[in-house]
């Protein structure tokens, strides 16, 4: 006798489907070329035709916590051989961008990055935070375009001459670094929360049993195998269309690895400023001030641009804008016929290009005096950064965190290979 099951399909969620990048799902006739030419698509149970099948039906639950849709890195070749256009690539995406906003708590984020209208909320808050510091120090400095001498490693303003400092309209101690120390806690704090919420649903799906397999990994050895293989050499994200990449796939893997070492290079030079500064006020302060003084002067800005932190600094952001121009170039030139662009791509493009373009205008603009252009574009690039690591979790740049313990997950219960055994 055959089990019923009952089908609630949930209207509101297909259309909000459909408004974040799975408007073609409708098209789809089951016909399976889309699991058949997936070079990713496990044999078991194959990906994205069911996918597909759940979101004609608007079985939200279903979707939102299928670990499959994180597995898919959207080389587009489903949606290219598609006969009839319904772009499955996009509605993996589409359902990926969905997530991005319920998995982290403070929906509200989530909802205000699902569209251009949520950019001015989004964007006010640093404004005005840094707008209001820019205010207080410009009143008490007497000028809010100054120029500063440094004496006794302070930044003392001057009326004429002198040179134009950064942070000495922004004092990292106690406006820049306190409130990105807050930023990046809400930001570890709300992935915490999202993972926590992703592995509570991946609990709930079937595991999966390989003959031969001699023992489950642990998920830190999942972990690690994937930090090695998908991240750092790109090993599934290479494994896209790798029998017939075309020009945009290999600047869209160009693209990305690129960019990935920029920010790596840009974090270490950050961790570098900040802890040498830090560093050094500590051991000052615990009586060591030789010591101190030489862990600060490390880290000193502004920097020469001789110096081996500014030259790193330098060579990132070289990096970067030849990343973001690979994958800008990729993106104008998709065929809109089968893969299509969504609000959230272009919204972590722009914000990338923001950061990238304001740090280097800030700095050519410091180098030339120019106060009336550093000193605003320094402003914007503030805003750029709040703006990229506050709502990180509800971004599209959130999957460097929830794919990768999606990854990792599915490795542990053999949903895909590990790294090593492929």
């Amino acid at each position: 006798m055959s089990n019923t099951v009952k089908v609630q399909p949930d209207l509101n969620f297909i259309k909000e489907l459909q408004a974040v990048g799975g408007d073609s799902l409708k098209k789809c006739y089951q016909c399976a070329t889309c699991s058949v030419v997936c070079p990713l698509s496990p044999a078991d149970n194959p990906y994205p035709r069911k996918e597909m099948v759940w979101a004609q039906w608007g079985l939200k639950d279903r979707l939102v916590n299928d670990i499959d849709i994180w597995l898919c890195h959207n080389c587009g070749a489903c949606s290219d051989l598609c006969p009839r256009g319904a772009k499955p690539g996009d509605l993996l995406a589409a359902l990926r961008n969905m997530a991005y906003r319920s998995l982290a708590p403070l929906p509200i984020i989530g909802k205000w990055m699902s569209s251009s209208s949520g950019l001015i909320p989004l964007a006010a808050i640093p404004a005005l935070l840094y707008g209001i510091i820019w205010f207080i120090m410009g009143s008490r400095l007497g000028s809010f375009l100054p120029k500063f001498e440094l004496v006794d490693h302070a930044w003392v303003p001057v009326k004429e001459g002198g040179q134009i400092a950064f942070g000495g309209l922004f004092p990292g101690d106690y406006t820049i670094d306190p409130v990105f120390m807050i930023v990046f806690a809400f930001m570890i704090w709300a992935f915490y929360s999202g993972v926590r919420n992703m592995l509570k649903a991946f609990d709930g799906q079937p595991k999966t049993f390989i003959v031969g397999r001699k023992k489950e990994p642990s998920m830190i050895a999942a972990l690690i195998n994937t930090v090695q293989y998908e991240i750092l050499q790109h090993t599934q994200f290479l494994d896209c269309n790798e029998e017939d990449a075309d020009e945009l796939d290999i600047k869209r893997a160009t693209g990305h690895r690129w960019l990935m070492f920029a920010f790596i290079m840009l974090m270490v030079v950050t961790g570098i400023v900040a802890g040498t500064h830090w560093g050094g006020w500590f051991l000052t302060f615990m009586g060591i001030e030789g010591l101190g003084s030489i862990v600060s002067a490390i880290g000193h800005t502004p920097m020469p641009l001789y110096h081996p932190v500014k030259l790193l600094a330098i060579v990132g952001a070289g990096l970067g804008v030849y990343g973001l121009i690979a994958l800008t170039k990729r993106r104008v030139n998709l065929d809109e016929a089968k893969q299509s662009s969504s609000w959230y791509d272009w919204y972590l493009i722009t914000l990338i290009w923001a950061i990238f373009l304001t740090g280097i205008g800030a700095l050519i603009f410091r180098i030339l005096g120019a106060a009336v252009l550093a000193y605003p574009i320094y402003y914007v690039h503030l805003i750029s950064v709040f703006m990229m690591l506050a709502y990180l979790p509800w971004s599209k740049l959130g999957h460097l965190v929830y794919r990768t313990v999606a990854l990792s997950y599915a490795k542990k219960i053999g949903r895909i290979p590990m790294g090593s055994d492929k």
